[in-house]
């Protein structure tokens, strides 16, 4: 029997509007590769995702700040373009946290795990996911959420400086908005003045204690919560090199046994009652050694392919399996593989790999994302140098807002 059935189509789910994101080609060549028709809904204009040769078919997404009505009716009608029952693959927390809330309307048309309605929900909000914590009793950083801007000054000072600033719900942010996701502040004043504009982020603010980065100090576990609860697939990995260095997403990552990091993993997720594919962000403190549970994306990780082991076998794949009935053989883990995202870091893509390597963009099967990706991030960075210029000359530059997929994440750490 084959590891998942090609009978049944996949629809990979996407509204963040990010070319640059990597995670999705990786969901497109996983399912794709094992003889699974793969359907990407998601805005891949300027994207090399949509080079891929195994995309089965291109459908137009909903809006960044869709609701519930609108992603479930877009999804309706890609449902009758398909014509037959797809297992879904939400790639943001907005899909996901959706779709966790629509399964019952979903349903027949879609294959999704049986969770509890809100639990995406309670764990993508950053607020919300450290009560969380605290019932679980997994260690995470201080957090407060001040209610005016006075308060948020004067939690910052008792924090001591610096101290993170988080959006509790960053896919609610306005495109253009220029508000990120996660920033860390220096200073009171810098504190009031960003929950100064609350209502235009439309979430709360909360305040966290500030983690420093540093040598072995950043893991991630990205998983897959069976039917029974049981974690399957994915593993615990160390996050060598970051862009923005030091402080955003997984440019060169490594499978890196971890026992603390994977109890905690099953622990939160079993306590929680949680289904489906998980992605999770550590930073380990350097005065107590506590590794500290930063972030929880209800979805897979942009850098999941790193942990196929050795049956062949990754979350998504897990998800597709054991949606359509199929058994998850048990795999070794292939401790030592890495992951390097090029266009972050070219140099490591470049380096021996004696443990094995994937890289983001590249594969030898699927070469058009790979010569892509190249043509447009040239064209994407030379764009940010002209604007860059032009302010400097004193000429007004209408600079896009920065993804926050892409600069970044918790305690200056982003999963994407």
């Amino acid at each position: 029997m084959s590891l998942l059935d090609s009978r049944v189509p996949a629809v990979v789910l996407r509204i963040d509007r990010n070319p640059f994101h990597h995670g999705t080609l990786g969901a497109v060549r996983s399912l794709g590769r094992a003889g699974v028709d793969v359907h990407v809904v998601a805005d891949c204009t300027g994207s090399p995702v949509a080079r891929s040769r195994f995309v089965r078919r291109l459908h137009t997404p909903p809006p960044p700040d869709a609701s519930d009505a609108e992603i479930l009716a877009v999804l309706r009608r890609v449902a009758d373009q398909v014509g037959r029952p797809a297992v879904l693959v939400p790639m943001d927390d907005a899909t996901a946290i959706a779709a966790a809330r629509l399964r019952e309307e979903l349903a027949p048309s879609y294959l999704l795990p049986v969770t509890p309605p809100a639990s995406a929900e309670r764990v993508a909000d950053k607020a919300r996911l450290a009560a969380v914590c605290a019932s679980v009793g997994v260690p995470h950083p201080r957090t407060e959420v001040p209610d005016s801007p006075q308060r948020a000054g004067e939690d910052a000072l008792r924090f001591g400086l610096p101290v993170v600033a988080k959006w509790s719900r960053p896919w609610l942010l306005p495109a253009g908005s220029g508000l990120r996701s996660t920033q860390v502040l220096h200073s009171a004043r810098e504190a009031r003045d960003l929950h100064a504009r609350t209502a235009e982020a439309g979430c709360p603010l909360l305040l966290q204690a500030y983690l420093p980065p540093g040598t072995d100090r950043d893991w991630f576990f990205h998983g897959y919560a069976d039917r029974a609860g049981a974690v399957r697939a994915g593993g615990p990995g160390r996050k060598h090199l970051s862009w923005p260095r030091g402080a955003g997403l997984t440019a060169v990552g490594r499978w890196t046994p971890n026992s603390e990091v994977t109890a905690l993993a099953e622990r939160i997720t079993g306590e929680l009652g949680y289904r489906g594919v998980f992605d999770l962000d550590f930073r380990r403190c350097g005065t107590t050694g506590r590794y500290h549970l930063l972030d929880f994306n209800p979805r897979p990780g942009a850098q999941f392919r790193l942990f196929t082991d050795s049956a062949g076998l990754d979350v998504v794949r897990a998800l597709h399996a054991d949606l359509t009935g199929r058994v998850l053989p048990d795999g070794d883990p292939v401790t030592g593989r890495a992951f390097v995202v090029e266009n972050y870091a070219p140099l490591a893509a470049l380096r021996p790999a004696p443990g094995g390597r994937e890289l983001a963009w590249w594969a030898a099967d699927d070469r058009a994302p790979g010569w892509a990706m190249w043509a447009l991030w040239a064209r994407h960075v030379s764009g940010r140098l002209r604007r860059r210029l032009g302010a400097a000359d004193g000429v007004p530059a209408q600079r896009p807002a920065p993804r926050t997929s892409s600069l970044t994440t918790d305690n200056e750490k982003a999963s994407s």
